[in-house]
């Protein structure tokens, strides 16, 4: 009660949320501290009964809530440690983590030019700049920052569906012919999300058959548009990736763009993970034939280290979004209005309320240019090459695919000592299967590293390490290998 609006509050503010800093300052150094770990590990029934966490009627004073500042913090995990490979998303970047407080004091939502005018500009100048670089004539086109790339991909199947049915925007499912989509069977799940929330439903959804690399396999590709067609579907969608989640591929995109182009069926490219590459001049020929699809995901949140969220969706055609999502609130988008309209861009999102997760990225931006952002993917690739060279040959090691990874995933089986010389058979995969889990446990309980584990398709339980913090080194990697050969010599 004493912070403001109070009356005469500003000192007892001031030194609370100094207060708050000071904390989350601690916390950024340690982040970064080696020696601190990654997670202090309690189990979820553990770290309900250790404190009080149920709210209650009665305010609590200013120092505890600072305490509980405090305890968040420390069962938090530090995805900026640059030990921590866990998810696709790491890092801490101090200059995204200005913008984030600078967004949150500014505590405006993304419809109208009305209410967030710079926040509006800059939107529209970013995703012009992600079109350019995508390869679209002046960086023509359309898009909107997303709460992910589960949601951007769901945008892309909307639009597309709209484009070739606009009518399906009132009337609805039962207006129009079945639709189906194609997807590789490495994409993200949230493609099939996407149909199942749409109502065109998850078996509308046919997997091509990627080679052992996990790309797509065009041919196969075309046989099933082929077979979808004679049986009656109609195919409206095609979603290429551009980095697959646990193999870091990337599909043919030309080849792709040719059957879509045929077929007439809109390309959409999920480049969540892979597009960062497209900053790099070394690494942004696996994105080519891009520039032919109709809509792109890319989230500056993983490869860029943007602090979370920050998921864009660019389309190819202007005006399209608007038409397929557009209601004409009148409380909010009044055409009488003294400036632009083209700048109310709320009634093209499906969300009314939106965060505003366009500063981060644009502030980054400025801060670093194209060339840090550049230099920044580059090493994390060359940290990837460096573990592949590392344990490709190395006893008790193998590769999950052949050949030099082309994103930052390489995924791998540690062998422990007991299995290395069984033979191949189902116990021994048994008994594999088990092998990551444990260590993985392990590491999460000494809070020393984590890294990401899954089976695929018949291939039992391995590691996916993916490299996306700048802060992670040659010695971190070292440590990385060290630590599973510790936790895992005894299995």
């Amino acid at each position: 009660p004493d912070l403001l609006p109070a009356c005469n509050g500003e000192i007892t503010t001031m030194s609370f949320l100094q207060d708050v800093v000071d904390i989350l300052l601690q916390y950024v150094v340690k982040s970064f501290d080696r020696s601190t770990k990654v997670i202090d590990f309690h189990y979820p029934n553990e770290l309900l009964q250790e404190y009080n966490w149920e709210l209650a009627d009665q305010p609590q004073t200013l120092e505890e809530i600072l305490l509980n500042c405090r305890t968040t913090l420390k069962y938090a995990i530090k995805t900026g440690h640059p030990r921590y490979f866990n998810q696709l998303s790491t890092g801490l970047d101090m200059v995204g983590l200005a913008a984030d407080w600078l967004t949150s004091a500014a505590n405006t939502n993304m419809f109208t030019y009305e209410i967030a005018p710079v926040f509006v500009l800059l939107e529209y100048v970013t995703l012009r700049k992600m079109r350019e670089m995508i390869g679209w004539p002046g960086g023509c086109g359309d898009g909107i920052f997303s709460p992910g790339g589960a949601i951007s991909n769901m945008y892309a199947m909307l639009i597309a569906r709209f484009k070739m049915f606009p009518e399906v925007k009132e009337k609805g499912m039962a207006a129009i012919p079945r639709l189906v989509a194609f997807t590789s069977e490495h994409s993200h799940f949230s493609v099939k999300k996407g149909a199942a929330a749409l109502g065109i439903g998850t078996d509308s959804v046919i997997l091509i058959r990627c080679d052992e690399r996990g790309k797509m396999i065009p041919s196969d590709l075309e046989r099933r548009i082929l077979e979808a067609k004679q049986k009656g579907f109609v195919p409206f969608l095609v979603s290429a990736t551009a980095g697959t989640t646990v193999y870091g591929a990337f599909d043919p995109l030309i080849a792709v763009a040719d059957i879509c182009k045929k077929y007439k069926i809109w390309m959409h490219v999920d480049g969540a993970w892979g597009g960062g590459l497209l900053m790099s001049r070394k690494h942004k020929w696996k994105l080519n034939g891009v520039e032919r699809a109709n809509s792109v995901t890319w989230n500056p949140h993983k490869m860029m280290g943007v602090p979370l969220q920050c998921s864009a969706l660019l389309v190819r055609e202007e005006g399209l979004m608007q038409s397929c999502n557009q209601m004409h609130a009148s409380y909010l988008f009044q055409q009488d209005k003294h400036y632009d309209l083209s700048y109310d861009t709320g009634d093209k999102a499906l969300q009314c309320g939106r965060h505003v997760d366009v500063f981060k990225l644009w502030l980054m931006w400025r801060a670093k240019g194209t060339t840090g952002f550049e230099a920044q993917i580059d090493k994390c690739l060359e940290l990837a090459e460096y573990l592949y060279n590392k344990i490709k040959n190395r006893e008790g090691y193998e590769m999950v695919f052949d050949g030099k990874p082309q994103h930052t995933n390489v995924c791998f089986w540690y062998i422990p000592p007991s299995l290395r010389s069984m033979e191949d058979n189902e116990e021994r995969m048994s008994r594999l299967m088990k092998v990551a889990p444990v260590i993985k446990a392990r590491m999460m309980e000494y809070g020393t590293t984590m890294v990401s584990y899954q089976p695929l398709g018949d291939k039992v339980n391995f590691f996916r390490m993916v490299i996306s913090n700048p802060a992670a080194t040659h010695q971190d990697i070292d440590f990385l290998i060290d630590e599973i050969e510790r936790l895992g010599q005894d299995l």
